[in-house]
Order: structure tokens, then C-alpha cells, then sequence
């Protein structure tokens, strides 16, 4: 059977109107406060760095891997006896007391909404026995997920000469935190109440900005402000970093808004569609479209290629949803994606009248 082979090329200009937002262009590189910064989608890509690899002080933002690390090893309903050793740790605290019984999901909310070093410590001794063994389990969990510049010496951020990440290792942290059902529910908890103690949550991006679902703070007088946080828009997911940042919310919304502007989630095959004659049918022709979206994030910088394969023409019938081509996405000469292109109704075989009669 012959074959169209037909490549669709859309230059800079095009890539711009077609996967862009409105007015893309005018937003200019942000200049955020922060000695490290970084912008990355959830899958990883990379959208704005400064300084991205410099290994700094995490303070309390090292709290993202005990809470994962506490979910991948402890269920939420457990309970935890609270001794004398979670109790005398310095900075901030949920106001644990030696004695006290709290399930894991409570310690999880004293440790990421008020940042409770009490908390992080009590789960570190629950889940490993000592702090040193859970610190162990942090530096594995690390390596696993590709954290290159990380060490962790203690589960609750106080500074340490061999404690530390960087704003790249962070976003790759808090990348694998939002895929965790149990972490994004207690990340994004405004406030809860806990053995009559009621706890905020010191993100206040959750109520900054409309987009933010989930984030961790971090200061010691070493380390400086660090935050971590996470916002979505129309199905796009970022995460952002900035470590030793002055004017960090301001630092978040800049770069947030700056990314949104210029990078959003587009079907590359929408309203694509091909006619392909047909033969003994009741009907000349029938359309191809994709069976499904390809969603990619493109920048201004960027070429995309289009290119379909399917047939001349088509016997009679044609089954609606049977495929008949492909549909291909390539960007600067690598195909990024793929998805058959599928009938798009049924066209039956004519029969003549005089056949039908004679049947």
C-alpha cells in the first residue's frame, strides 16, 4: 500500500503562538535574591538556575527527606512513644513531652507545617533507632534518587559541617516527595489540631499565592531563608528552590511567575487531522485524527516538526478507532513523541442496489 509521508514544520515564530503563552516574550529573566535558585518542571527539566550546583546549608528544608523517608518505612497510623531524647532539641518545636503517645501522621504534621525538630527527631528514633541510623537511611535514599551533591547527618536541619545539598539536589528531593499521596496531603495542610495545640504551617506561599500546593521552609543564621515549595497551573507542575535568600516568597512568586509566563503544556497534535480517500465506500473520504494528546513544554527557542505517515487510500469499510498512520513529534531532531492516528468514523462497503435485489 502506498504511503504519505508529509513533515509539518513550525519555525521559532509558530512554536511561540502555537505552545506559548500570550505575551511570552515581554517577561524578562527574573533576578531573584537568593545565592542558589532553581525552577524545574516535575519531570525534571530545568527552567531557570542560578548557581544551581553550589553545595550550601539546607537548615529545616532537610525535613522533605525525613518525611519521605518516614513514609517509605513507617504507616501513618503507628504510634510513637515520645522519650527525653526528642525532647531537648533545640529551635523549633511542636512542644513534644517525654511520655506522650502521637501517631506518625501527627509527628509528619508537627514536622512540616511548624517545622518541629522534636518531631523529626522522635521519627527518626521510631523508624531507625537512633539518629545516626536514620541519617544512614536519608543519604541512601539520596543516592537512589540522584541526589549527587547531598550529605545528611541529622533528620532535622541544624547545621552541620557534613550536612548539605544543593538547590538542583533539592528540586530532584522535592520532585520525588509530590509523587507520595501522604506527603502532598500533609504538605499542603494549612492548619491542624493536635492534642488541643493548634499548628500553622509556616509555608505562607500557601496563602501568598493560589498556585502553591505544598512546600517547606528553612532558616538558621548559618544557612540564611531556604525554601522549597511546589505550585500547579492548568496541569502544570513546578518546583522551585532558593537557599540563603533574603526576600525569599518574593524570590518564589517572581520565578513562578516568570516560568508560567513563558513555558506552558500544549497538545502538539491538536486539531490535526488528515483526509484519506475511500474506495467502494458510501462515503469518498474518511478522516485521521491522533488517538491521543501530546503534551510537551516547549520554549521560544525551540523547532517543532511534525511528521505523519498513512495510506494514499483506503478500501472499504473502514472500522471507526482502527488505526491507520502515525503521527510523530520531533524538536531539534529527536523525536520526543508518538501516537497512531485512528479512523474517525466507520464508512461501510457501497453495494448497488441491483446487488442488494438480487441477494
Amino acid at each position: 500500500m502506498l504511503i504519505i509521508r508529509i513533515f509539518i514544520s513550525a519555525l521559532a515564530a509558530l512554536c511561540l503562538l502555537l505552545l506559548l503563552s500570550p505575551g511570552a516574550s515581554a517577561q524578562t529573566t527574573p533576578c531573584p535574591s537568593a545565592q542558589s535558585a532553581i525552577v524545574v518542571t516535575s519531570k525534571g527539566r530545568t527552567l531557570y538556575e542560578k548557581n544551581a550546583d553550589f553545595r550550601a546549608l539546607i537548615a529545616s528544608t532537610t525535613k522533605l527527606m525525613t518525611a519521605i523517608v518516614t513514609l517509605e518505612n513507617a504507616k501513618l497510623n503507628e504510634l510513637v512513644d515520645i522519650t527525653e531524647e526528642c525532647c531537648n532539641i533545640e529551635g523549633s518545636s511542636m512542644y513534644l513531652k517525654a511520655g506522650e503517645r502521637y501517631t506518625v501522621k501527627e509527628l509528619l504534621l508537627g514536622l512540616l507545617l511548624v517545622s518541629g525538630n522534636d518531631a523529626a527527631q522522635a521519627l527518626a528514633l521510631h523508624v531507625a533507632g537512633s539518629p545516626e541510623a536514620f541519617a544512614g537511611l536519608m543519604n541512601a535514599k539520596a543516592k537512589e534518587i540522584g541526589m549527587e551533591d547531598s550529605h545528611f547527618e541529622n533528620p532535622h536541619g541544624l547545621d552541620a559541617q557534613s550536612h548539605y545539598s544543593t538547590a538542583r539536589d533539592m528540586a530532584k528531593l522535592m520532585c520525588y516527595c509530590m509523587e507520595n499521596e501522604s506527603f502532598r496531603e500533609i504538605c499542603s495542610t494549612r492548619s491542624c489540631l493536635i492534642k488541643g495545640l493548634t499548628l500553622v504551617n509556616h509555608n505562607k506561599l500557601l496563602d501568598m499565592y493560589p498556585d502553591c500546593v505544598g512546600g517547606k521552609t528553612g532558616y538558621t543564621q548559618a544557612a540564611g531563608r531556604c525554601l522549597v515549595s511546589c505550585c500547579e497551573r492548568k496541569g502544570l507542575r513546578l518546583i522551585c528552590v532558593t537557599l540563603s535568600a533574603p526576600d525569599d516568597w518574593n524570590d518564589h512568586i517572581e520565578l513562578y511567575e516568570w516560568a508560567f509566563s513563558q513555558f506552558s503544556l500544549r497538545n502538539a497534535v491538536e486539531d490535526q487531522s488528515f483526509q484519506v480517500p475511500v474506495i467502494s465506500g458510501y462515503e469518498k473520504s474518511v478522516r485521521l485524527v491522533p488517538e491521543s494528546s501530546i503534551e510537551l513544554l516547549l520554549d521560544p527557542e525551540q523547532e517543532l516538526t511534525l511528521k505523519v505517515e498513512y495510506p494514499r487510500f483506503v478500501f472499504a469499510p473502514v472500522n471507526k478507532g482502527e488505526t491507520g498512520g502515525t503521527i510523530w513529534v520531533i524538536i531539534d531532531g529527536d523525536t520526543v513523541g508518538s501516537c497512531p492516528l485512528i479512523y474517525e468514523n466507520d464508512v461501510p462497503l457501497y453495494i448497488p442496489q441491483e446487488e442488494k435485489d438480487s441477494g
